[in-house]
């Protein structure tokens, strides 16, 4: 695969106003992209652009509006909205092309592009690669004559949209009355959205993180930050607490004791349900290496699989596609529900969650520990360059760790898409060896990569 200039592991993703978050950048990804998706035929063509609650999204934003239109192509904006529901809008409104401005659970420095195709889901590596020869040419290359400029226009009712697609997806029969749900939205897209949902299908809300200023989003709240949920639960007694990130993609949830549930949990209590009334499609979960050997091994009880991927919503994604599934999703708390969406969506993943809570007439304390978690250690090795774990040294000492777990336990060393670490993880039920284990491969590491 040729070295991608602009495109990372999910979209275009930088520090705001330098490269590539400039608005340069964003004008050429609009000339280049509308470019591409135009080139059907001479219908009108359509993007839809949504966006979180960051600063800098002001400044992206008509940077790409001025690109598509400038092509040709009619431009709809949707203000602040989930990526989740930039993915439904976009196959909603018959859209050509779907574009996010997020940089999801980073903090407001920085700022992101996602796209979508027509079909809602998030574009393969190829057509990135398509996109990135074209925004190197000229910016004046196939510029539309000025009778056929981009039409652009808001598009004032697609949070109402997004909430009733959203609320469709609750169990009709269920209700969420009785309960006291308290909802931190970070700051971010799902601000407005949110909390209507679970006010409309009659739970008391008590909301947090609604409140974006443009710097505010993800500081000290969100998915992130359960800590802020977590006080919110304590202090008014709620039933259950529901962290969204910055573009409400992810999700973490507490109990009504205020102990913190992650995403493998979460998996847990969704599979079990959907299992139990033949609703899991794929005869199991997808999910990535990062997850606990523990759901494995919850799953494997109830005659169900977990596939693994690496790690990233996208190749969880293309696995559920190829498999057949309709549940995955990664412990930090992204969770892929195929039957109502082509992407993570935080708030669709709490809502199963909750019904569960309704029918099953228990307290989430007594949900939400499905499965005891395996002792599991991450350490991540800085390197400023090569490729230390290509080294005999380190396969060696992965091969004898390996041996010495002897089938109670995995490890996992890989380096990270984003930044210079390698990450070494292990599990394994004795917890001193585990330990140990990722003490020795770290050590090899460090070693090789000096």
């Amino acid at each position: 695969m040729s070295k991608r200039a602009y495109f990372g592991t999910d979209g275009i993703r930088g520090l705001a106003n330098s490269h590539p978050m400039t608005a340069e950048v964003a004008l050429r990804v609009g000339l280049a992209a509308g470019k591409l998706f135009m080139s059907q035929d001479d219908r009108r063509h359509m993007v839809v652009i949504g966006k979180d609650t960051r600063l800098s999204g002001y400044m992206v934003e008509p940077a790409l509006v001025a690109g598509f239109a400038s092509v040709g192509m009619d431009v709809r904006l949707l203000g602040p909205m989930p990526t989740p529901g930039v993915a439904m809008m976009t196959r909603s409104l018959r859209a050509d092309l779907g574009v996010m401005i997020s940089a999801s659970h980073n903090p407001y420095t920085d700022n992101g592009i996602k796209l979508f195709g027509p079909d809602g889901y998030k574009l393969s590596d190829a057509r990135e690669l398509e996109i990135e020869a074209l925004m190197d040419q000229g910016l004046a290359d196939g510029l539309a004559a000025p009778t056929k400029l981009g039409r652009v226009a808001r598009v004032d009712d697609s949070q109402a949209r997004y909430v009733e697609i959203a609320k469709a997806t609750f169990p009709r029969r269920l209700s969420l009355a009785g309960l006291r749900i308290v909802i931190d939205c970070a700051h971010g897209a799902a601000y407005k959205v949110a909390p209507v949902v679970l006010y409309e299908l009659g739970a008391e809300v008590v909301k947090i993180g609604v409140e974006p200023n443009g710097t505010n989003i993800n500081e000290e709240c969100g998915s992130t930050h359960p800590e802020a949920m977590v006080r919110a639960v304590k202090e008014f007694r709620a039933d259950i607490g529901v962290a969204l990130d910055g573009d409400a993609d992810r999700l973490v949830i507490c109990d009504e004791k205020g102990r913190v549930v992650d995403g493998d949990q979460i998996m847990a209590i969704i599979a079990d349900a959907w299992a139990r009334t033949d609703r899991l499609t794929g005869g199991g979960v997808v999910a990535t290496v990062m997850s606990n050997l523990g759901l494995e091994r919850y799953l494997n009880a109830r005659g169900l699989k977990l596939e693994r991927t690496a790690v990233g919503d996208r190749a969880v994604m293309v696995r559920m596609r190829e498999g057949g599934f309709n549940l995955g999703g990664e412990q930090s708390g992204h969770m892929i529900m195929s039957d109502f969406s082509t992407t993570g969506d935080g708030l669709l993943a709490a809502l199963q969650v909750l019904a569960v809570l309704k029918e099953s007439g228990q307290p989430m304390s007594m949900l939400a520990h499905q499965f005891e978690p395996v002792p599991q250690k991450l350490e991540n090795v800085r390197f400023a360059g090569g490729k230390p774990l290509e080294t005999a040294q380190v396969k060696e000492v992965i091969a004898e760790a390996e041996l010495r777990l002897n089938g109670t336990g995995r490890i996992v060393v890989r380096a990270s898409g984003t930044e210079p670490l390698i990450r070494v993880m292990a599990e394994g039920d004795d917890e001193k060896l585990v330990s140990q284990v990722v003490k020795e491969i770290v050590g090899a590491v460090k070693k090789a990569a000096a």
